[in-house]
């Protein structure tokens, strides 16, 4: 193997967690590399394979497929069985076994790379106190640091993918394609869950995806630079930005959320919209919120989940982010009053989270307007913006009906449909695939 880069060593030395072998049926010169955690998902596993199988292999011999095989020493056994039948599915490709299989057969013709972590087997489970989602995706990502062929003068590219999705046709090309066109260094692609049918889970999964969309277009709305979807299985970043930002976290639940804001605060996140990923829409445990935990919360019918937060708690983050990022350099008192002037909440909010003194020490310390702007964003990043929204949700604008607050935000936006809904009851499930689909084309 070629000697790393001395930035990529000293990342791997710094912050690489424990010891997982990769084990892999080849290695070529490897530009781009696929990163798949999986836990107790082995059909779906064979289904993303297929989905992934049908690109085209313009760049597969150039590209690794890093399958993360795991679970935690206390993990079921029903778990451990599941994953060990993904493992014997894995190790028949690299070693080319089991060859009835047409599946297994068409991988090992495809001319990808296709590599294995056992982090599931007695002895190579992940620890039970950090182990999940977050650490499992971290194994992948830190192990594809030690496979790119670093004399390409191409990108190196990290994508992130979940096992419980399928890809279009033109996924991977599209991808590879666009990311060296534009010099990325960190992008999203477009997703949409997979809505197969007009069951109760169908419900659960459009209420839920237009419950994403709805934020991301408040800060589009407000001008936020954290309007962006931080959804896992759509993230992309090349080996710099991967080792500038430390990496990824070892998060159970949310890793994406805070990946994605820590690229945002270095680099440009891009959209890859010609290409799409199709997250599945099924209810799941495998970690305490997100698309899974949702669904499966609307299906026990335990609360009301046709709620969005207030669009005025947009508004107010909309007056609140022109002043704070004009280019201005005001003093902690001066912006402390313009808060209070938007709304009471906004200053109790700053007062919280000791804006005053933080933004005294960032003027001290800032020898150049670039330099501010930059706190700015670090001060007033993603996470700050949606506590603040939920701030404002437990204070000042209580939740509002779902169909309620689409229309005002639509309003608010310049957008207007036909099939709008005004009335109190729930639309029909065709209606609201009306407002997913719009919400799909805008955000």
């Amino acid at each position: 193997m070629d000697q790393l880069p001395k930035s990529v060593i000293k990342y791997l030395n710094k912050y690489t967690f424990g010891y997982w072998a990769l084990e892999s049926n080849r290695l070529g010169k490897i530009e781009n590399v696929i990163v798949v955690p999986v836990i107790a998902e082995y059909e779906y596993l064979r289904v993303l394979f297929d989905s992934l199988l049908t690109n085209h292999n313009k760049y597969f011999s150039k590209t690794a497929l890093i399958v993360v095989v795991n679970n935690l020493a206390d993990s079921s056994s029903e778990v451990k069985t599941d994953n060990q039948k993904s493992l014997t599915f894995l190790r028949s490709i690299i070693q080319k076994s089991n060859l009835d299989d047409p599946l297994i057969q068409k991988a090992i013709n495809s001319n990808l790379n296709i590599c294995l972590i056992d982090a599931s087997s007695p002895g190579l489970e992940m620890p039970n106190k950090i182990g999940g989602v977050g650490l499992a995706r971290k194994i992948g990502m830190d192990a594809a640091l030690n496979i790119f062929d670093y004399n390409s003068s191409r990108k190196k590219i990290i994508i992130c993918l979940d096992a419980d999705c399928t890809v279009d046709s033109n996924y991977l090309t599209t991808i590879v394609d666009e990311f060296n066109s534009k010099n990325s260094s960190a992008a999203i692609v477009k997703y949409e869950h997979n809505i197969e049918d007009n069951s109760l889970t169908a419900h659960a999964i459009i209420c839920y995806e237009i419950f994403l969309r709805y934020y991301v277009l408040g800060l589009k709305y407000a001008n936020s630079l954290f309007a962006f979807h931080t959804v896992g299985s759509t993230m992309i970043c090349d080996y710099e930005s991967y080792i500038k930002v430390e990496g990824m976290n070892k998060q159970k639940a949310a890793e994406d959320f805070y990946f994605i804001e820590k690229l945002a605060k270095n680099y440009k996140i891009e959209e890859i919209v010609s290409t799409t990923v199709y997250p599945s829409s099924r209810s799941s445990w495998r970690v305490p919120f997100g698309t899974g935990q949702r669904v499966g919360r609307f299906l026990s019918n335990t609360q009301n989940e046709y709620l969005l937060y207030n669009p005025k708690s947009f508004d107010i983050l909309k007056e609140w982010l022109y002043i704070f990022n004009s280019d201005e350099a005001k003093t902690s008192q001066d912006f402390l009053n313009s808060a209070k002037n938007i709304h009471i909440e906004l200053f109790n909010f700053l007062m919280q989270q000791n804006f005053g003194s933080d933004w005294s020490g960032i003027l001290e310390n800032s020898t150049s307007s670039l330099q501010i702007s930059k706190q700015k964003l670090k001060w007033f990043d993603g996470f700050r913006t949606l506590k603040f929204i939920h701030h404002l949700r437990d204070t000042a604008f209580p939740q509002v009906d779902m169909f309620v607050a689409l229309n005002e935000m639509f309003t608010r936006v310049g957008i207007k449909r036909d099939f709008f809904w005004y009335r109190k009851d729930l639309p029909a499930i065709d209606t609201q695939k009306q407002y997913l689909e719009l919400m799909r084309e805008i955000t």
